[in-house]
């Protein structure tokens, strides 16, 4: 079997997203006040980056960027190996109190932002968890939903959403990926 593959955001996709999602973050929590954005290890934490510069352009102020390592706290990948998993996580601020914008790259099941929620609530208590993704794809497996979404992509179970960043792959495009039969 082989993969299909077809673009569904190019680098200037990617880029109004995001100047749009960062527009409506600081419009729904008016300004940056408390706000710091958590990028879930590996393509969250860029584009954490990425919202956290487009708010200095909009607001003068960039807000504080984390990341978040969850791999400890997935339900569905427990194998002996990862329960021994050091965890990555930088959050050198206090997340009590605080206005934390989770950052993803594709919500699919909701079992990563579930996981993201246990390993934040651990370290504190935030005042306000919001949720950011550049792709919503569907197929909730638990009742979350995005607060920040770039494009709602309706998919079946047989394809794959891959995300290509700058700094992790050396492009900027969203690709989706049928396997053929």
């Amino acid at each position: 079997m082989k993969d299909y593959k077809r673009q569904i955001m190019d680098a200037d996709g990617m880029r109004r997203a995001l100047t749009r999602i960062a527009h409506e973050i600081v419009e729904r929590n008016k300004g940056t006040d408390d706000l710091v954005l958590v990028g879930i290890k590996r393509r969250g934490e860029p584009l954490a980056g990425r919202l956290a510069e487009n708010i200095e352009k909009i607001e003068g102020v960039k807000p504080p960027v984390g990341i978040l390592d969850i791999t400890p706290y997935r339900d569905d990948r427990l194998d002996s190996a990862e329960r021994g998993v050091i965890e990555e996580t930088i959050l050198p601020f206090s997340i009590t109190g605080k206005i934390i914008v989770l950052v993803d790259d594709v919500l699919f099941t909701g079992r990563s932002a579930r996981a993201a929620m246990e390993a934040l609530i651990t370290r504190g208590r935030p005042r306000l968890i919001q949720l950011a993704v550049l792709v919503d794809r569907g197929h909730r497996e638990l009742p979350l939903r995005p607060d920040f979404v770039g494009k709602n992509v309706p998919t079946s179970r047989d394809e794959n959403i891959a995300v290509c960043l700058l700094e992790t792959d050396n492009d900027d495009e969203v690709l989706i990926e049928q396997r053929l039969k």
